[in-house]
């Protein structure tokens, strides 16, 4: 099946042209995937504006911030469409040297870093209702000394947003996006993190050291029962449920679930908790280790998108037994409407283990190009689950990698864009801390969505 006519490139006149193969944007009908934009000329790195101001009058990431967010601007303008009035998920990735590998591997997300300048940046881009908001830590992005990057998904549908305001009850955001979005047939779910927006602060009474967790998602430090990671995955997952109904749906409407944890060893808690929120159909899914949360003692973050209660469209299950069984309680994919939705994609077996050969040997420390293997085994898997759900892989229209270093960057993307002599998909690339992935010896870790034409 060839690359489906309908999938365009976006490439805006007056912004930087990126390196890498991949689109600046690519819209597919009425989707339009903004590539993660970085504030880099691509020519000198930091644009020479932003290294030469004096730092004593401007903030850097402030700096950096709108820098980026106007170029993503002129590019949803240049797709038709209008940044403020048409977005409807940001993703916002935030650079940061804490917490280490050491850091989490002791329990530690905090990442020790204000997003102010950033959110200041942001409100003199996007009004209210703001779009579904997800902001983490991470520990590495591509270009050197920049401090965040942002990607974003638009619907360019001629259907007004509606923001949901924070249902009755439950903790209201700081950073000021809507908890929930309607657009058409579809409901955008913010980022949750365990955190009633309070934690200890002025507060006298606290459970162990003062933290930023909701009461109702915290242990007893003191006690040898209870696990942290169930109890903040419960806890998120009920709130999700209330902010849903308040939209008009429920998380059994789920398509696909965008979950970020601490460290891989926090992933089997939060599967056996997702079973008890989604026993039948889940929804698709993303696994990202290695995050840093904007709530001191948080070990989760978990965004949704979701169907309305009232649309026509059906959530279908897709499998194929020509690719992998999930790690967990996810399918290998979902349809719906046009788009096919991939749950976590690695270089892993049926049983959760890393293929056969996909790595180095420790006898042998520099031979072979794993990440290249990886990302080859993984796009035939992809093209198998693509078949299955009615389209190809060369309709992939977004892609978010996330790599445990950053020197195999190169052989992966190298591998990935010779699958696509086409169009190539609008692509945002993460830098996690150099330590084992969920399926240890991984080196990339794929978030990917698929066009899927109609008739």
């Amino acid at each position: 099946m060839p690359q489906s006519p309908e999938i365009q490139a976006v490439w805006p006149e007056g912004t930087p042209k990126p390196l890498m193969p991949y689109s600046p944007a690519v819209r597919a009908g009425d989707w339009l995937f903004v590539a993660g934009h970085l504030a880099s000329d691509y020519v000198n790195g930091l644009p020479p504006e932003i290294t030469t101001a004096n730092p004593y009058l401007v903030n850097k990431m402030g700096e950096e911030s709108r820098y980026l967010l106007d170029n993503i601007a002129k590019t949803v303008a240049a797709a038709g469409g209008d940044f403020d009035r048409d977005a409807v998920r940001i993703f916002q990735w935030m650079a940061s040297d804490k917490p280490t590998l050491d850091d989490f591997d002791a329990g530690e997300t905090w990442p020790d870093i204000s997003i102010t300048p950033y959110l200041n940046a942001r409100n003199e881009y996007i009004t209210d209702p703001r779009p579904a908001s997800t902001a983490l830590g991470v520990h590495e992005l591509l270009v050197k000394d920049t401090t965040v990057e942002v990607d974003v998904i638009c619907r360019l549908d001629g259907v007004e947003s509606v923001g949901t305001p924070v249902p009755e009850g439950l903790p209201a955001p700081l950073a000021g996006y809507s908890p929930a979005l309607r657009r058409g047939d579809y409901v955008f779910l913010a980022g949750e993190i365990p955190v009633d927006w309070v934690g200890d602060w002025g507060r006298t009474e606290h459970m162990g050291r003062p933290s930023a967790l909701s009461p109702e998602a915290r242990v007893n430090p003191y006690l040898w029962y209870g696990s942290p990671i169930e109890a903040q995955t419960d806890y998120v997952l009920t709130k999700l449920a209330k902010i849903a109904e308040a939209a008009g749906t429920s998380l059994a409407r789920t398509i696909k679930a965008d979950v970020y944890i601490a460290h891989p060893s926090d992933f089997e808690g939060m599967d056996r908790v997702w079973r008890k929120f989604f026993p039948d159909n889940p929804p698709a899914r993303m696994v990202i280790p290695y995050m840093g949360f904007g709530g001191k003692d948080a070990r989760i973050e978990i965004s949704l998108q979701l169907l309305a209660g009232d649309s026509e469209l059906e959530v279908e299950t897709i499998h194929t037994d020509a690719a992998p069984t999930p790690i967990g309680h996810e399918p290998q994919a979902v349809k719906c409407g046009d788009l096919l939705y991939f749950s976590t994609q690695m270089a892993f077996t049926d049983d959760g283990t890393l293929v056969e050969g996909m790595a180095r040997r420790p006898e042998f420390p520099y031979y072979g190009a794993p990440a290249r293997e990886q990302v080859r085994y993984i796009l035939k898997n992809v093209a198998a689950i693509a078949e299955a759900g009615g389209t190809d892989v060369e309709n992939i229209v977004r892609r978010l990698c996330f790599h445990d270093d950053f020197a195999f960057f190169q052989e992966a993307i190298d591998e990935w864009a010779a699958h696509f002599p086409g169009v190539k998909p609008a692509s945002s690339t993460i830098g996690l801390v150099p330590g084992q992935m969920v399926v240890p010896g991984a080196k990339v870790l794929l978030d990917l969505i698929a066009y899927v034409p109609q008739g």
